[in-house]
C-alpha cells in the first residue's frame, strides 16, 4: 500500500510539473510571438512562421480531407442504418452537418495534425537540444522561445482553424453523396438543408476547440522536445511521448468544451 500510495503521489505531481511547465512556456510564447507577426514583427521570424503554416496546413490538406471524407460516408451509413428504421432518413443531414461542424471536425484535425506536426516539432526540437543548438541561440543572445516555438505556434494557430473548416467541408460533403446515391437528393438541395441546420454558434464552438487543440498541439511538441536528454534514441522517445501526450489532452480537452458548450447551450 505504502508503495502505491507513493507511485500515485509521485506520478500527480510530475503531471502537475508538466502542465505548469506548458502554462510557463505558454506565456512565454505569447510574449515572444511579437516577433514572429508580420509588419510589427522580425520578417525571419514571419517567413518561418509561414513556412511553418505551409507545413502543418497545406501539406496536410490531402491526408485531412481523405480522413474526413471516410468519416462522412461512416458516420453517414450508420445514422442511415437507424434511422430508416423510423422513417427519418432526413435527420441523417442534420447529423452529419452538425456533427462535423461542432465536432468531427476540429477532432479529426486535432488528430491528424498531433501525428504529423507535433511529432515533427519534438523531433526536431530534440535534435536541436541534442546537437546543443539551443544552447548556441542562448550564446548568440537569441531567445529560443522568440526563435523556435513562436513561429510555430503562430502557424498552427492559422493552420489548424483553417484545416477543421475544411474537414468539415469535405465531411459534410461525403454526406451529400452518400444522400444522392441513396435517395437521390440533389446535392444543392442537401446543402441547403446543411446550411439550415449549422447555427453561428456551430461554427463559435469549432473555431474555440480548434484554437485549444492548436495551442495543445504546438506546445506539447515543442515541449517534448526541450525536454530531451541523451542522445538520437532519446528524440525518438520524445516523439512518440509528444503524439501520445497531444492526442491524450486533446480528446480530454474535446470533453471539457462539449461539456460546457452543452450546459450552456441548455441553459
Amino acid at each position: 500500500m505504502a508503495n502505491l500510495l507513493e507511485i500515485t503521489g509521485r506520478e500527480t505531481l510530475s503531471q502537475l510539473d508538466y502542465v505548469g511547465s506548458l502554462n510557463i512556456q505558454w506565456w512565454a510564447t505569447l510574449r515572444g510571438m511579437r516577433a514572429a507577426l508580420p509588419l510589427v514583427g522580425n520578417r525571419h521570424r514571419w517567413r518561418a512562421a509561414v513556412h511553418q503554416m505551409l507545413e502543418i496546413g497545406v501539406d496536410a490538406l490531402p491526408m485531412v480531407a481523405l480522413m474526413s471524407m471516410c468519416s462522412g460516408f461512416i458516420l453517414a451509413m450508420q445514422g442511415a442504418s437507424e434511422l430508416r428504421r423510423f422513417g427519418a432518413l432526413h435527420f441523417v443531414i442534420d447529423l452529419v452537418a452538425v456533427g462535423f461542424t461542432r465536432e468531427l471536425g476540429p477532432l479529426l484535425t486535432a488528430i491528424a495534425v498531433s501525428g504529423r506536426s507535433g511529432s515533427a516539432f519534438a523531433a526536431e526540437i530534440g535534435t536541436m537540444k541534442v546537437t546543443e543548438e539551443i544552447d548556441a541561440l542562448k550564446v548568440m543572445a537569441f531567445e529560443p522561445v522568440e526563435f523556435v516555438l513562436a513561429p510555430k505556434y503562430l502557424a498552427a494557430l492559422v493552420a489548424v482553424p483553417c484545416l477543421s473548416i475544411v474537414a468539415a467541408f469535405f465531411g459534410i460533403l461525403a454526406g451529400g453523396l452518400f444522400m444522392f446515391f441513396s435517395t437521390h437528393l440533389d446535392l444543392l438541395l442537401y446543402f441547403r438543408y446543411v446550411l439550415t441546420s449549422i447555427e453561428l454558434r456551430d461554427v463559435v464552438a469549432a473555431m474555440i476547440k480548434s484554437l485549444a487543440f492548436a495551442t495543445i498541439i504546438a506546445h506539447v511538441g515543442c515541449l517534448e522536445g526541450l525536454r530531451v536528454r541523451g542522445g538520437p534514441d532519446a528524440v525518438g522517445r520524445s516523439t512518440t511521448s509528444a503524439v501520445v501526450r497531444s492526442t491524450f489532452l486533446v480528446i480530454v480537452a474535446d470533453a471539457i468544451f462539449t461539456t460546457i458548450f452543452y450546459f450552456v447551450g441548455k441553459a
